[in-house]
């Protein structure tokens, strides 16, 4: 869903292999880039497979290594709460026994400075950290906060924010001119790539005014982060995840703007 412009400027006189591999390592997409038709390069091999730890579950300070071999579409009643230490916000309390829920980060981070979870010592990998405009953009504050959660119950396998899906949840209504935060969290083990129609998204990376400017935000599990929106634009306009079978069984809301 995520939409980049890339200049490539080859020096030699051989093809190069784009290669982008599934997270789960089911399979991979290879394109080529030659000088002339017919050429190619050689295909490297897959990454082994990446684990899910605790910082997945939105427990970022008891990271105790890879929860490896657990099925955690099973734990439909996990109640942290009663872990020793761990408080949740209030709005997260309040997910906790939907049915939409089965899991709420009681310790959700900002990782916008790690790329994902399965790259090897070594590698280069570019995060949403390094993401800079090239201009600085608008600077002023946002009038208020809109918190979302982003829920799932990966055994009835529901998708939704803040427990509900489209057909239960009200639309979000901007104002013309308003300019709010977004802070997104995400309670799920899985990726959300959230996508915001007709507005442009401001990811809060530290770059100060030259914030980038996304249509499509990915957000990690047990991840929290923050961007800003200014309602210039009127219309009707989609809020989804673009995993769109999550999309389809009800991560999707309609942001309004008058």
């Amino acid at each position: 869903a995520e939409t980049y412009d890339v200049i490539v400027q080859p020096t030699a006189d051989r093809a190069y292999t784009i290669f982008a591999q599934a997270e789960d390592r089911t399979g991979y997409a290879r394109g080529t880039l030659a000088p002339r038709a017919g050429m190619a390069a050689t295909i490297p091999p897959m990454d082994p497979r990446p684990l899910r730890t605790m910082t997945d579950m939105g427990m970022g300070g008891m990271d105790h290594g890879s929860m490896t071999g657990k099925n955690h579409g099973a734990m439909p009643g996990m109640n942290h709460g009663s872990m020793g230490g761990m408080e949740a916000s209030p709005e997260a309390k309040a997910l906790e026994g939907s049915v939409g829920v089965d899991n709420v980060a009681m310790m959700p981070t900002e990782r916008l400075n790690r790329a994902g979870e399965g790259f090897p010592a070594g590698r280069r990998v570019l995060s949403y950290a390094d993401l800079r405009a090239t201009r600085p953009g608008n600077d002023a504050r946002p009038s208020r906060d809109i918190t979302l959660h982003l829920t799932g119950n990966m055994e009835r396998f529901i998708w939704g924010f803040d427990g509900k899906k489209f057909s239960q949840a009200e639309p979000i209504v901007l104002q013309r001119g308003e300019r709010v935060s977004f802070v997104l969290i995400n309670d799920t083990m899985m990726e959300h790539p959230i996508h915001l129609h007709g507005l442009w998204s401001e990811l809060e990376n530290e770059q100060g005014a030259y914030r980038p400017y996304k249509h499509t935000i990915n957000v990690k599990p047990g991840e929290r982060l923050s961007y800003l929106v200014t309602a210039d634009v009127p219309g009707r306009w989609a809020f989804h995840c673009h995993l769109l079978y999550h999309m389809e069984m009800g991560m999707f809301r309609e942001v309004r703007v008058p």
